[in-house]
């Protein structure tokens, strides 16, 4: 019975759905949750699941290669041009130094110099997959360090290529050799001198890049005039599996063909369409891949030398971290930003599974120090979340926020009758728009970069977590008469209205909201002064098209404030409606046949009947008949 796949899909499912709602129910990252239930219903523990969940890892790691296709649709050449420094810059520091301190330390311990390059290689790559889950997850993907990390990221995506093209050059082992311990040949390219097998592997990635542009576009395009959204999905999937055999086949990670594939059509017409189709898929993917490495979490083998596997587990991690603090420090990145990136990515990486695989495949490494590195690899992905919520919760407010107390500007910041936390691209438009005007806000950022640079531009800013209430005391909320929250996590916004509202009750709050949905949530919570950020620009887009259509301006100006109006009485009544799908639909269908129902009658019976007061023509005629 337990061999079933259906028993195993809902072992899955369930363990998924405690662990992950205990881990977000603690304020934890999902991730956590997913490891756990991995550990749990894994064969050391509960045993759900066969045999170190190997089987399940191989089909887990779809949500690797589906992670790093939209990694690779998100980066357009231009911008990867751009970024070029940096990537270069960060990336080749770590994977750099990493591997150097590495190679020194298991060489230092006895391991042949092939071993030690090998097992350098997989310890330089970090896991993109917790990193960047972590990253999402709690919105730091537009500071300087979500902006680092991705670099950093995406250096080791590219340099495993040739790591992996490098590794068969460390082998003396022959295809008889190979075909005797494997009964067939592992890849299509294993038949080949080893020479050429990285020739070949070079190759498979040119071949990749000229199929996206020339085969797949062109694929893409015939399905959507089908126009059946099934296929397109079908497509999608077709992509990222097709692209994951041909690399396989000559011996690659799936995962680095699917990045290949993702930035080739990254300048597509289909770009968008294929985010939105894979993203939940993804997200799924994901979480069965970080379950299945709780699960291949060889306790035996830690019970057998729990000393030489704690030491290079704790060694691996401290080398890592100390370069990814040097790195930061090089790039002049703040304490902060510093931990933040150190603890980050201080574990093994996914792509470790697969060169160390890769290596034992070609006798590089024997059976032992294989089975050592693949549980310290699992160890230190499970380790980094909760290395993550040590540093937030215990360091940070130490160490990290001591940086921005020492800044003089107390003083500064309760003089000001207005408080903005937020200073991305919403916030700093009405930061400069306030002061373009003569009145000061004080800003709050949680990025300690950004917050040098605005200080440099001229604007009283001080850095921390907007959500602490000490951080609010010392920017003078006591005597503020209006906070705006500018920043596009509704979290935050959230924990700010809570505290204004049981503390500061004096204090009026104005919220940023990416769209309709988190007005409803903020609606409800009691919350009247609530921006869509979407919706202002859209009107006055629509207002320009009409414009050009022939229609007056004084018109069209009176018609955005009527719709803006009507749409804000809608958004009201529907946020008090049920929250079943048929009745938000039916009730939402009613508000906008009525609304536009009131815009037609504004315009037909004559509500702006003088509504060329604001067309020259019109004043001309006034002022020559007086």
């Amino acid at each position: 019975m337990t061999g079933s796949i259906l028993f195993e899909a809902i072992v899955f499912l369930a363990g998924a759905i405690i662990c992950v709602s205990i881990a977000k129910r603690l304020g934890l990252s999902s991730v956590i949750g997913y490891l756990l239930a991995g550990v749990l219903i894994g064969p050391y523990v509960l045993g759900f699941i066969g045999k170190e969940g190997e089987d399940i890892l191989h089909f887990a790691e779809f949500g690797v290669v589906m992670m790093l296709f939209l990694i690779g649709l998100e980066i357009e050449p231009k911008n990867f041009w751009n970024m070029r420094k940096t990537i270069l810059g960060m990336g080749g520091i770590q994977v750099g130094g990493t591997m150097l301190l590495s190679y020194v330390l298991f060489a230092f311990f006895g391991f042949d110099w092939k071993v030690s390059l090998v097992i350098s290689m997989a310890v330089a790559l970090s896991s993109t997959a917790i990193a960047m889950q972590t990253i999402k997850e709690k919105g730091l993907m537009d500071t300087t360090f979500g902006t680092s990390s991705f670099s950093i990221l995406l250096f080791q995506d590219i340099i495993v290529i040739f790591m992996i093209g490098a590794i068969p050059l460390l082998s003396n082992t022959t295809l008889e050799t190979k075909t005797e311990d494997h009964g067939t040949s592992m890849s299509l390219i294993d038949s080949l001198p080893l020479g050429f097998q990285t020739l070949a592997i070079i190759l498979s990635v040119v071949v990749i890049v000229v199929l996206g542009r020339y085969l797949i576009v062109p694929m893409l395009r015939k399905v959507a005039k089908a126009g059946v959204r099934e296929l397109l999905i079908a497509a999608a999937f077709l992509i990222v599996f097709g692209i994951s055999f041909i690399m396989e086949l000559v011996g690659l990670s799936p995962a680095l063909g699917a990045f290949l594939g993702g930035v080739v059509l990254s300048n597509s017409e289909f770009k968008h369409e294929l985010e939105s189709t894979l993203e939940p898929f993804k997200n799924l993917f994901l979480g069965l891949f970080f379950m299945a490495v709780g699960a291949s979490i060889n306790f035996i083998v830690i019970a057998n030398n729990p000393l030489t596997i704690g030491g290079v587990l704790i060694a691996i991690i401290v080398i890592k971290a100390i370069v990814l603090f040097i790195t930061g420090s090089i790039f002049k990145l703040k304490l902060d930003q510093k931990l933040l990136l150190s603890f980050s990515l201080a574990q093994v990486g996914e792509f470790a599974f697969v060169l160390l695989s890769f290596a034992f495949g070609l006798h590089i490494l024997e059976q032992e120090q294989m089975d050592m590195m693949l549980v310290v690899t699992a160890l230190s992905m499970s380790l980094t979340p909760i290395f993550g919520v040590v540093n937030e919760r215990f360091i940070l407010p130490k160490i990290g926020t001591k940086e921005s107390v020492k800044r003089p500007m107390d003083h500064i910041a309760k003089s000001h009758k207005i408080i903005l936390v937020g200073f991305g691209h919403f916030g700093s438009t009405i930061g400069r728009f306030l002061r373009s005007h003569g009145v000061e806000a004080t800003i709050l950022d949680h990025d300690s970069n950004r917050v040098d640079f605005l200080r440099k531009m001229g604007f009283e800013v001080y850095y921390g977590d907007a959500t602490r209430q000490d951080l609010l005391e010392s920017a003078g909320i006591a005597e503020a008469k209006i906070i705006i929250s500018a920043t596009n996590k509704i979290e935050v916004s959230k924990a700010i209205s809570k505290i204004i509202k049981e503390q500061y009750p004096h204090v009026e709050l104005m919220i940023r909201t990416k769209n309709r949905y988190d007005a409803y949530e903020l609606l409800n919570l009691g919350h009247e002064n609530i921006y869509r950020e979407s919706l202002d620009t859209s009107l006055v887009l629509a207002r320009d098209v009409l414009s050009k259509m022939g229609f007056r301006k004084y018109t069209l100006n009176r018609q955005v404030q009527n719709f803006k109006k009507y749409d804000e009485d809608s958004l009201r009544r529907l946020a008090l409606e049920p929250k079943r799908e048929e009745d938000y639909i039916f009730k939402a269908k009613q508000e906008l046949a009525q609304q536009e129902k009131f815009l037609n009658e504004d315009l037909k019976r004559g509500v702006v009947e003088y509504d060329s007061h604001w067309d020259s023509e019109y004043i001309r005629e006034l002022l020559n008949k007086k």
